[in-house]
Parts: C-alpha cells; structure tokens; sequence
C-alpha cells in the first residue's frame, strides 16, 4: 500500500488531467462536462472520477456513453503522464450536484418553516417555574447571617 499522501496527490492529478483531456474528446454526445471529483485506491490500480454534466438526463446517459467509448485513451493518456508502471482503469460515475443541492434547499427551507412554527407557538407563553430559578446574591447573604447566627448558640 502506498502512502496516503502520495495518494492524494495522485487523485488530484487524475481529475486535472481528466478534465483536460475531455476537451480533445471530439465524441458529439460530450455535453457541458465538469470533473468535480475523483479517487484512487492504494495501489494506484484503480481510480474513479466523479463528474456532472449541465442537462437532463438524455445529455447525462449521452455523455456517459461518450465518457465510456474513450476510456481507454483516457486510461493510457492518465497512466501515461502519471508515469506508472500501471495505467489505472477508470471508472466515471455521475455526481449529481444539482439534485444534491436542491435537496439540501428543501431541507434547510423546511427547518427555516419549523423554526417558525416554534417561535409562534412560543410568542406569549410564561416558564414554569420561577423567573429566577438561581440563587442570587441576596440569597447568599441572607445564608452566611444564618450560620453565623447558628454559630454564636452553639458557643
């Protein structure tokens, strides 16, 4: 196994590179492509790069069906300027942002809504216990001339 570092670094070159080489991919089916991601096992054998394309899910299939028509000179390309002994195969899988996105929207507009419903029925209602439930200074005061009463009888 490889150190994590190098690894890292690896992956971060496999989506440079990725995302360059696309652009020499003259396949009509590539959309609007954007590598957002993409990772790579130990043993440098394996990498799989995440990408999402600007469309709807016709543009999505078209251009994974391009993406995978060119692998193999993706795969020599990459293994090529990484200089390893072993070209990585490549896997792409689609990252879908957008939906990501949206749904976090719609869960952070429903928190927004809950966090509402909670201050109206808040508005006008009292604590049930006292206003003050610490003790306060005078409290204290009123203690330390309780014991010291208490202690001048037992002398």
């Amino acid at each position: 196994m490889s150190d994590p570092a190098k690894t890292r670094r690896h992956a971060e070159r496999v989506r440079e590179l990725v995302a360059s080489l696309v652009r020499e991919i003259k396949d009509p089916r590539l959309g609007m492509l954007t590598v957002t991601d993409a990772r790579i096992t130990g043993d440098l054998r394996e990498a799989t790069v995440y990408y999402t394309v600007l469309g709807d899910s016709t543009e999505q299939a078209s251009t994974a069906a391009a993406l995978e028509s060119a692998k193999g000179m993706l795969r020599s390309r990459v293994g090529h300027a990484l200089g390893l002994r072993h070209s990585p195969s490549l896997t792409f899988v689609l990252d879908n942002v957008l939906d990501h996105a949206k749904e976090i929207d719609d869960l952070l507009a429903e928190a927004r809504h809950r966090d509402q419903e909670v201050q109206r029925l808040a508005a006008g209602k009292k604590y049930a216990g006292d206003p003050d439930p610490y003790k306060s200074d005078e409290d204290e005061d009123e203690d330390d001339s309780e014991r010291v009463g208490a202690a001048e009888d037992k002398g």
